[in-house]
């Protein structure tokens, strides 16, 4: 089968690989889309601490039943929840399995979906709704994490929004916010290219290279600042920013994972009385909610700036790497699918 495989720091391979076997509780799915994630880059760049060579990465990805499947027949459209828990730890028993001590993920632990085939617990495997593309559903991951993001930080219809970072988990923040029915809404972010494409998608934005970004955000909410903020960039000028732009008593979800620990105002959180929430992944309630709100919200599709053949391995990574203006690449597997 034709996958793309990580082989090394910056190295990825368009090959063929050996299809996956069944194992007893796993399927066969025959993949049709599979995104490029920040954790994919990791990766890519070789720093990902559990990710090892030679890999066939990839969990955010679309498909169809192959085989394996106890309910669900061959050809049935699907996407999958690539977290894989141990079910033993004291948040798997509790009910906070997306935090397990010991998480693993498809496509970082095992072979992924950047390949024709894919094998993941049955478990795993989420049928798509009819109205939802393939390529919409290879984004269905990210959403999810949006969604996690929101819920988690308990949003409230009409509070003021300030979002860092114009990426894929960014703009789908906004997205997934507007559908909420936030209205007072800034996107941050100092790639002009992605800065146009939250444009485009209706936003109001903010340069932080020729703005003075805290005086406008503190101008633009009656000088109180921001009900809410939301760290979608994990880059350490936005942790001098975030506490200064939010109000006092208000809300700050740590949504990016930064690369280095980052140092926080301590004191400005104190002064202010400020709610600082983190969030990881999504549970099995978020990632279902994501495949109804891309159901009924299809401009989650515009995010979506390449879909590329496998063979144009290295050129996803390096379109994500350099600077252009790509937010949401994919490899198209299945070719011609809608």
């Amino acid at each position: 089968m034709e996958t793309v495989t990580y082989a090394g720091p910056k190295n990825v391979l368009f090959q063929n690989s050996r299809k996956p076997t069944i194992t007893k509780g796993w399927a066969i799915i025959k993949t049709s889309y599979a995104g490029i994630c920040g954790s994919d880059l990791s990766i890519f760049a070789g720093v990902h601490p559990r990710a090892e060579a030679p890999l066939v990465m990839g969990h955010e990805f679309s498909g169809t039943i192959e085989e394996g499947h106890p309910t669900l027949k061959k050809g049935t459209r699907v996407t999958v929840n690539p977290l894989l828990r141990c079910g033993e730890c004291y948040p798997c028993q509790n009910g906070y399995s997306h935090v397990c001590e010991n998480l693993k993920l498809v496509g970082i632990d095992c072979d992924g979906g950047m390949g024709e085939y894919v094998k993941v617990p049955i478990h795993s495997i989420v049928p798509l709704k009819d109205n939802i593309s393939m390529k919409l559903g290879a984004l269905i991951e990210p959403v999810a994490v949006a969604v996690h993001a929101i819920r988690q930080g308990n949003y409230m219809p009409g509070d003021s929004v300030v979002i860092f970072g114009a990426g894929t988990i960014g703009l789908c923040v906004a997205l997934t916010l507007r559908s909420y029915g936030a209205k007072n809404l800034i996107i941050v972010e100092p790639n002009k290219l992605r800065l146009e494409k939250a444009k485009q998608l209706g936003f109001q934005t903010l340069d932080p290279l020729s703005e003075n970004v805290t005086e406008k955000i503190v101008e633009g909410t009656d000088n109180i600042g921001a009900d809410y903020v939301f760290d979608c960039a994990g880059h350490p000028s936005v942790v001098e920013a975030i506490t200064e732009v939010v109000r006092v008593r208000g809300n700050i979800v740590i949504v990016a994972m930064y690369k280095q620990p980052p140092t926080l105002d301590m004191r400005q959180g104190m002064f202010k009385e400020l709610n600082i929430q983190f969030v990881r992944v999504y549970t099995d309630k978020d990632f279902q909610i994501a495949i109804d709100l891309v159901d009924n919200h299809k401009e989650y599709e515009d995010i979506i700036t390449h879909v590329l053949q496998p063979e144009e391995a290295q050129k996803g990574f390096d379109l994500l790497t350099t600077h252009t203006d790509a937010v949401k690449v994919m490899y198209e597997f299945n070719r011609g699918e809608l």
